[in-house]
């Protein structure tokens, strides 16, 4: 290929792109936050116990560990908007038939089939968006995944909010005491009126899952507009097709850029597990140390806690005195704050850089964190186990609570997303990826898991301090093992 033919960058385009694929990022945040809505009329429905809906809402996650675990080779065999769209159709599966389930068994299945495509839209959008921004954006667009998952968390909150209350407005009383006449309240006390009638005859749950076949067949129709990855393209030694892409994306010399791309990728064969191994001095095999930093990026984004947050942040708003109602309110607000504060990192990634922002975010979640775990420690609890706070001590461990969102949202949230899509060299970097992803999925699902065995047994300042414990990890894992990526080619990592 000639060495002398230059792209012409679209600024709009390569927003545009970066944009659509960003919308698997939505799905993902939509998907893992609608079921927090649901779970009172599920109980009531289908009549499931706490460990039936614990298994509802976690093996999802598990669904999210394979799908992550998979996408690399997936991306790599068909290509990564193939892998979109294999995604977006996960999601529409997911959201048609939690809506339709005959019992918790097969609604387990249908969250499980939704979690893969959880953990498939989560590997393959930093991927995508590393492989295809040039590197001065590549920061600020990779930060649109972080960004769009915090958003898909708003929506599936503000809509569950929204559905309950039309549903609420629109007056399913005389529904009630048909079903209970000796107790007309009975819904309303079970939880919500999220099991109540709501539209064509459909309860307002299952809407709640209903809703997200809108933004699945949205991101279906994006991966088939989308234009395929150069870099996956020159693997499959379609050097002209790449060339055509690449016009629109960098205005450097095409030719020599295709040459950089071929010099880091051995066409003649697909990424294996064996390729994140390296030989030692002593003909001795070991991962790589870069797969070691990305799989500490991945775990540690999780075992500082930032799920126990947005799935039992209740029992924080609670313990200051609002109700149940002003509680589901307030964690809508905490999600504004995770949105505001990923625009921040967005700003600031390609300025500061990642390093910086990670050393400030570790710091600030492991000051917030231990003043949290103080408070809880010291602080009675009621024959509950709630801890019973009150006056200066309750506005203290709500303001740290959101300080600990702020400092996540603008450090390790967007920027553990952007530097696994970057930080690989082009052979590895999906099956780098699927592993790192599967990592990030099981600490999750241990954190999501753990979180009430550690309240019942060492109470909410002993649960606290485990995850400022790993906060604290945090800060020396970036100073040692993080290094800086701004604006350096993909091909130079």
């Amino acid at each position: 290929m000639s060495s002398s033919i230059s792209g012409k960058p679209s600024l709009v385009y390569i927003i545009l792109i970066a944009s659509a694929a960003a919308l698997g990022g939505f799905l993902f945040g939509f998907d893992t936050a609608v079921i927090n809505g649901t779970i009172p009329a599920l109980k009531s429905t289908f009549h499931a116990t706490d460990v039936q809906i614990g298994a509802s809402v976690s093996l999802a996650l598990i669904g999210a560990a394979i799908g992550a675990y998979f996408a690399g080779s997936i991306a790599d065999r068909l290509g990564r908007v193939r892998c979109m769209l294999i995604a977006s159709i996960l999601f529409l599966i997911s959201a048609i038939g939690s809506g339709l389930p005959f019992g918790i068994p097969d609604f387990i299945m249908w969250r499980v089939i939704g979690g893969v495509g959880v953990g498939v839209a989560s590997i393959i959008a930093p991927a995508y968006i590393a492989e295809t921004a040039p590197a001065h954006l590549r920061g600020r667009l990779g930060s649109l995944q972080q960004l769009a998952i915090v958003i898909g968390i708003f929506a599936a909150l503000l809509s569950n909010y929204a559905i309950v209350a039309i549903a609420e407005h629109l007056s399913v009383n005389a529904e009630l005491v048909r079903l209970n006449a000796s107790d007309p309240n009975a819904f309303k006390a079970a939880g919500s009126f999220a099991a109540g009638n709501f539209f064509l005859g459909f309860k307002a749950w299952q809407w709640m899952f209903w809703i997200e076949a809108i933004p699945a067949l949205l991101y279906g129709i994006a991966a088939l507009l989308l234009p395929e990855s150069p870099r996956y393209l020159v693997a499959k030694e379609k050097e002209r097709e790449a060339a055509k892409i690449l016009m629109k994306l960098i205005a450097d010399d095409i030719g020599e850029k295709i040459n950089a791309i071929k010099e880091t990728i051995k066409v003649d064969a697909p990424a294996r597990l064996s390729d994140l191994l390296e030989v030692t001095k002593n003909a001795r095999k070991r991962l790589a140390p870069i797969v070691w930093v990305g799989l500490g990026l991945a775990v540690l984004q999780q075992l500082v806690g930032i799920n126990v947050i947005f799935y039992y942040g209740n029992v924080l708003w609670q313990s200051v005195g609002f109700n149940e109602s002003d509680s589901l309110m307030l964690n809508v607000l905490s999600s504004v704050v995770n949105i505001a504060t990923t625009l921040i990192a967005i700003a600031l990634i390609d300025k500061l850089g990642r390093k910086p922002l990670l050393l400030i975010g570790s710091s600030g979640m492991f000051f917030s964190l231990l003043l949290l775990t103080v408070i809880f420690a010291t602080a009675g609890t009621d024959a509950n186990g709630n801890p019973l706070l009150s006056g200066i001590s309750a506005y203290i461990a709500v303001a740290a609570a959101n300080l600990f969102i702020i400092f996540f949202g603008m450090s390790w949230g967007p920027i553990m997303w952007v530097m696994l899509g970057e930080m690989f060299n082009n052979r590895i970097r999906a099956m780098a990826l699927a592993v790192c992803g599967l990592a990030q999925w099981l600490a999750n699902f241990f954190v999501s898991f753990t979180f009430p065995v550690f309240t019942s047994n060492v109470g909410l300042g002993g649960a606290y301090g485990f995850y400022t414990l790993f906060a604290f990890i945090s800060i020396f894992f970036v100073v040692r093992f993080i290094r800086e990526t701004k604006n350096k080619e993909l091909e130079s990592m």
